[in-house]
């Protein structure tokens, strides 16, 4: 185990550079407008079980096409192309477009308290169909606020074995095995002194090859 760890932030040594960089760009997302905040929702409602690749290439034709923000359901889901379950995803992407609109307006950042990220996953988890604590706290990771969540999806997992942290992969994850998953990751960052948003990208270049979103 001590060779592993010792891989890791050998890796982390490599690669810390780049991840610091994606995190601050992340940070940058908060200062746009409801409109790129919105298109970050979407992108994580396409996520589960597609690549994010395919995901961040949807969402770029669905803003381009400005279908994202006026198209139907049925153009919504022309452009979902790459991206797996695109009936089921493009509904949740025109209902959650319809509850953010107040007087014809996408509203979105009064819904995200800066100050308490938990509170905010709380209540888009419980509020936006489609968006599961995984999406929620990739969500908010992708805007700036991930400091102190984990983003337990099959890549965070498979390290998860990997480094001894579980004995193996869960076929499902409540709510309760989620927060508990994390509590077991920030603890494992603590011990490797590599912060836990910067863990999570680590994992996940392991995984794709890449430092994508």
């Amino acid at each position: 185990m001590r060779i592993k760890i010792e891989e890791l932030k050998q890796a982390y040594s490599t690669k810390k550079t780049e991840i610091k960089k994606r995190l601050r760009d992340f940070r940058k997302v908060w200062q746009e407008d409801d409109h790129r905040i919105f298109s970050e929702l979407v992108f994580c409602l396409c996520t589960p079980q597609s690549k994010a690749r395919e995901c961040g290439k949807a969402v770029s034709r669905l803003v381009k096409s400005n279908v994202l923000f006026e198209g139907d359901v049925e153009k919504i889901i022309s452009g979902l192309r790459g991206v797996r379950f695109p009936n089921n995803k493009a509904r949740y992407i025109a209902e959650a477009r319809d509850n953010f609109t107040e007087n014809g307006r996408i509203c979105i950042k009064d819904k995200i308290n800066s100050g308490d990220v938990y509170s905010s996953r709380e209540w888009f988890y419980s509020n936006v169909k489609g968006l599961g604590l995984k999406e929620s706290s990739h969500f908010l990771r992708n805007i700036g606020f991930g400091k102190d969540l984990a983003i337990i999806d099959v890549h965070i997992l498979k390290n998860m074995v990997r480094y001894g942290l579980i004995e193996g992969i869960p076929k499902t994850i409540s709510k309760g095995k989620y927060f508990l998953f994390e509590t077991i990751l920030k603890d494992f960052s603590r011990k490797t002194d590599i912060p836990i948003a910067e863990l999570d990208l680590l994992f996940w270049s392991a995984e794709t090859g890449e430092i994508f979103k």
